[in-house]
């Protein structure tokens, strides 16, 4: 049974980026005769609103979206994610980080240079040089940290060769070290975007991951993560970005225009939905 998903984040309100890859995942879902689950990731407490969430709801039952219920809402599930974390923790992979941004830039600036991937710079390691009683001495006076994958010793206990299949790229050797020392728990929040999805899809019994190609380096890291967690590699579909007239992304930070807003002007669903086939760059 194929079974993907749709998991966005109620941080601001819906847009015809989102409207796009909810359909592909929605349509890829049909095709397969399988089904498809609404997921909201909402574990940025700082940033995301309850509001927010019930405006996803309306956006896409609006577009004819039709969905399993429960939702799964993962600020109702951190247990989940504080276990996985645990076993990591337990198993030696994670490593106490008390650094900041600043603290990371400088380090970067320093060296002169330093690879970069999606998420910007590749951490240095600077925390993994500590001693393990210098760790336990800041933790004890109470120092904000995270926690973060020692892809090294990772790596050792996976072994380095690991592919995940997408469907236009083809088989992928996961290159985890584009990410390299990756923040598997938020200081903040008790666990990271990489965690909490890779639980909840292995969770979940996702088969198919329709999402945008803005998470392609992602998925490397995530391949590592369900091998240590003993969590199955689903299938990946990785779809180009919908666009603006400009060629840009479409982009919350970019203030694209919200399926609300069409709504509010009378743009009816099937135009939005022409729109963003019209749009899309495949």
């Amino acid at each position: 049974m194929t079974v993907t998903r749709f998991a966005p984040s109620p941080t601001g309100h819906l847009h015809k980026g989102h409207a796009y890859a909810a359909l592909k995942a929605w349509n890829f879902a049909l095709e397969h005769n399988g089904r498809f689950l609404l997921r909201i990731e909402d574990i940025d407490f700082n940033r995301c609103e309850q509001a927010k969430t019930e405006q996803i709801f309306d956006d896409l039952a609006w577009l004819g979206l039709k969905w399993e219920t429960p939702v799964r809402i993962q600020s109702q599930h951190l247990e989940d994610y504080h276990s996985a974390a645990d076993k990591l923790r337990n198993d030696g992979l994670l490593y106490p980080c008390f650094c900041t941004r600043k603290d990371i830039l400088r380090e970067v600036e320093e060296a002169g240079r330093a690879p970069h991937g999606s998420e910007g710079p590749v951490y240095p390691g600077i925390c993994r040089r500590l001693s393990q009683d210098e760790q336990e001495h800041r933790i004890a006076s109470g120092e904000a940290h995270a926690l973060r994958l020692d892809l090294e010793k990772a790596l050792e206990k996976t072994g380095a060769s690991m592919t995940w299949q997408d469907s236009l790229a083809g088989e992928q050797i996961a290159r985890p070290e584009v990410l390299g020392d990756a923040i598997i728990v938020r200081k903040d929040i008790g666990t990271s975007y990489h965690l909490a999805v890779v639980v909840d899809d292995g969770l979940q019994e996702i088969t198919d991951i329709v999402r945008g190609v803005d998470l392609f380096e992602s998925t490397h890291l995530h391949v590592v993560l369900q091998r240590l967690l003993g969590l199955p590699t689903p299938n990946y579909h990785h779809h180009a970005l919908l666009t603006d007239e400009k060629g840009e992304r479409l982009a919350k930070r970019n203030q694209s225009i919200t399926l609300k807003a069409l709504r509010e002007s009378g743009m009816s669903p099937a135009e939005v939905i022409g729109e963003c086939h019209l749009r899309s760059c495949e």
